[in-house]
């Protein structure tokens, strides 16, 4: 694990980059996102106070930000994230599938965050549009859980689609077909022309006769459709395929791990190049560093992870179909799920637990200007 934190960088940089870049056209939600990561576990900002009526000592828990650039938050939300997925995923093969753009994209989703949607809809029709033509009458129809990234390895604006898709789909009439098959080849040029109409049909008016120029462009220089990725992989269960997909959906667009170095002006962090995984080190002025996180800070209210066919709503077969998780499962992980369970799983020890032996009780919430007192017994943890 790495000894640097983007935390701390931010600690030291976010104001001093601030007042450095002026002109900077930041949005509101980083401003926000940004605060309340440095301000995770700050006691000031409120705490649970817990009590040993042995050794008559107290220890307060402090609150946690909750935010989606929180590398710390960011892990339980991933876990919860992948506990909610695991719920409806069905027991069956799934396909990791990877939809990408060109370079020559990518700037009319950087300019207009909204078009970020047009990614998911035509990603997911692509699939859906697949399937159904497989047999017209039946309809078959899959389970699809979708995630962006908006970054690539080396954390340029990159924004493409992570899809899970169950090799198989419900019929009208069958209950459930395997689909082993699914040619990646087939769904190219299914997506180039999904997203180049989406694309067509949602830019401003002022932008359509550059736009007409580059889709001719872009449909010439790539007769074979855009770059999807759908071969069979080798994961040896759903779980890991989902911790895959989703590792970066609640926080920062890179693991403080791959920070090298950082010495209060320049951060040195790695990557595996995609193109021969050859290990690359970049050395930044912290500035630029934070530069390149802040940018894939998601819009306030934007949904990353999207569900769609029997994924999405209930399906005639539904009740016929089986969940990876029963239900007695459910309710298990429910459980390991609560603070006090998930810490002693995750770091192998009872925070409720006092140094002198004894189990310590809930005793008071504390919140700036205000006091919440439990007065009965402590809540569930």
């Amino acid at each position: 694990m790495s000894k640097y934190t983007i935390k701390q960088i931010f600690i030291d940089n976010w104001d001093k980059f601030l007042l450095e870049n002026p002109n900077l056209n930041i949005r509101p939600v980083v401003f926000e996102e940004v605060k309340r990561m440095i301000n995770c576990g700050n006691p000031e900002l409120g705490y649970a106070l817990y009590y040993c009526d042995h050794c008559n000592k107290f220890v307060n828990v402090p609150f946690r930000c909750k935010s989606r650039f929180c590398n710390t938050c960011g892990v339980k939300y991933a876990q919860d994230r992948a506990f909610n997925i695991s719920k409806k995923i069905i027991r069956c093969k799934h396909r990791h599938i990877v939809f990408t753009i060109p370079k020559q994209l990518r700037i009319y989703f950087l300019e207009d965050r909204n078009l970020l949607n047009g990614l998911f809809v035509s990603a997911s029709e692509t699939i859906l549009s697949w399937f159904h033509d497989l047999n017209k009458s039946q309809n078959f129809t899959p389970g699809i859980m979708c995630t962006l990234h908006t970054f690539g390895r080396d954390l340029k604006w990159n924004p493409h689609i992570h899809m899970l898709c169950s090799e198989g789909g419900a019929g009208n009439i069958e209950v459930f077909r395997k689909v082993p098959h699914i040619s990646f080849k087939a769904l190219r040029s299914r997506w180039q022309k999904l997203l180049l109409s989406y694309l067509y049909e949602n830019l401003p008016p002022s932008k359509l006769n550059t736009f007409k120029k580059l889709r001719n462009l872009l449909y010439s220089s790539y007769d074979n459709g855009f770059y999807v990725y759908a071969k069979p992989d080798d994961i040896s269960s759903i779980k890991i395929a989902v911790d895959y997909v989703i590792r970066y959906t609640g926080r920062p667009a890179m693991a403080q791990s791959r920070i090298l170095d950082y010495d209060g002006e320049y951060v040195t962090f790695y990557y595996q190049r995609h193109e021969d995984n050859q290990r690359v080190e970049e050395k930044v002025h912290v500035f630029e560093f934070i530069k390149k996180l802040i940018i894939h800070i998601p819009d306030k209210h934007f949904k990353i992870v999207r569900y769609y066919g029997i994924y999405a709503k209930k399906h005639k077969h539904s009740s016929k179909i089986f969940k990876m998780l029963s239900q007695t499962q459910i309710e298990i992980r429910k459980q390991l799920r609560k603070w006090r369970l998930s810490i002693e799983l995750s770091f192998g020890y009872d925070p409720t637990k006092c140094s002198c032996g004894n189990f310590m009780i809930f005793f008071k919430l504390v919140i700036p200007k205000k006091y919440s007192i439990a007065t009965t017994s402590p809540p569930s943890v």
